[in-house]
């Protein structure tokens, strides 16, 4: 398989690395390093090490905007928005938002069972990205990027400028039917739209339904995670006129 032009990740992601090698690591998953061919001279390296860095650096740097956006928060409200902003939901979402999965370097298994729309490697890969990011460019273009591409989602944008609760961001669709029943809206409805793809890697496709007037649809790897995509999306439409 030829290897995808990192060059347009990088454009998405606002950053042309000096050591290309880090990028191609982050994005290599430990099934390719293990078919590499026999006699190889030099050792390829996996992501698992930078993912490890990645979730390190990311937390930090969540707490930090979290801090920062809202100073008046208590501990306990801080610590229900971190875990929602690096949740395997929120990352996962992140990282289809960068289409990390068609540059994923992975081994023939992991190629024919899907791995390319796992969530586990593409949250994995996404840490890791965040781990090459700061060692290629420090740390002050890392805190750029992950407000951008992490902190920068606009349901929870929404929710931070709002006065809504910010307790149930763990789960959208909780967050979508406690706000319908606080403006008195019928409960959001949801329909499967339509499934593509082999059996192995279907996509499922859902409509959530607010009464007459809202509605929304998004693509998921399984039908609860196109659920909760489509409530997330249902939010950044409502959220504004709740705030108001």
């Amino acid at each position: 398989m030829t290897h995808p032009d990192l060059s347009s990740l990088e454009t998405v992601i606002g950053h042309e690395f000096r050591n290309r090698e880090l990028l191609e690591r982050a994005l290599t998953h430990s099934s390719h390093v293990h078919e590499r061919p026999v006699g190889q001279s030099t050792p390829l390296a996996d992501n698992e090490q930078l993912e490890f860095l990645g979730d390190a650096i990311l937390g930090f740097l969540i707490s930090e905007a979290l801090i920062e956006r809202l100073p008046e928060y208590s501990e306990g409200r801080l610590s229900k928005l971190k875990a929602h902003m690096v949740s395997a939901a929120h990352l996962y979402g992140v990282a289809e938002r960068l289409h990390l999965g068609q540059y994923l370097q992975l081994g023939r298994g992991e190629e024919m069972s899907g791995g390319r729309s796992k969530r586990t490697l593409l949250v994995d890969a996404l840490e890791a990205l965040i781990a090459a990011l700061y060692l290629d460019a420090g740390i002050d273009r890392t805190r750029q990027f992950i407000k951008q591409q992490v902190a920068g989602d606009p349901a929870v944008v929404a929710l931070f400028s709002s006065d809504y609760p910010p307790s149930t961001l763990t789960d959208f669709k909780s967050a979508l039917q406690e706000l319908a029943r606080s403006r008195h809206l019928p409960l959001p409805r949801y329909v499967i739209v339509k499934e593509t793809g082999p059996e192995h890697a279907k996509t499922f496709t859902i409509e959530v339904r607010v009464g007459k007037d809202w509605a929304a649809q998004a693509d998921g790897y399984s039908k609860k995670n196109a659920a909760q995509n489509a409530a997330r999306l249902a939010l950044e439409q409502l959220l504004p006129k709740a705030s108001t």
